[in-house]
């Protein structure tokens, strides 16, 4: 990612963060929506579960010039969504849930630009999490 590209995640972010529990529920609706088959991967609180998605974005966020702390991070993470069972198909869908979701949150600072630098720090966190993941596999 570029510099201009983590400065714009970090600037849309913090205008997200005020929204962060309407913004976790329009996340899991639409994220539902485009795939009813994850639904039953989550099993406890949606609030609690909400809490912690956006604070694990604000995390991932956060460390964007930091990949040496963000990537085992992230490793971590993807192998305890294995166990949930999460599969790689799932990340597309959960990125489009996320782009949808700040589209909704971001209104018009939603540009070509926002959404090109999201889609750059969302490719770098799943394609992390899926090679992760497929070590275990392997």
């Amino acid at each position: 990612m570029t510099p201009e590209q983590i400065t714009l995640v970090r600037s849309t972010f913090a205008k997200v963060v005020p929204i962060s529990e309407t913004a976790a529920q329009l996340f899991y609706d639409r994220l539902f929506a485009l795939d009813p088959t994850v639904q039953p991967l989550f099993t406890g609180d949606m609030k609690a579960q909400g809490v912690k998605l956006m604070r694990m974005i604000g995390t991932v966020v956060s460390k964007l010039t930091q990949l040496e702390e963000l990537v085992p991070a992230l490793q971590d993470l993807a192998l305890r969504h294995v166990g949930y069972g999460v599969e790689n198909r799932h990340y597309a869908t959960v990125g489009e849930a996320l782009l949808w979701t700040l589209e909704q949150g971001l209104g018009e600072d939603f540009n070509d630009e926002v959404k090109a630098a999201w889609t750059q720090a969302y490719a770098l966190l799943s394609s992390t999490m899926i090679d992760a993941a497929n070590s275990r596999v392997a």
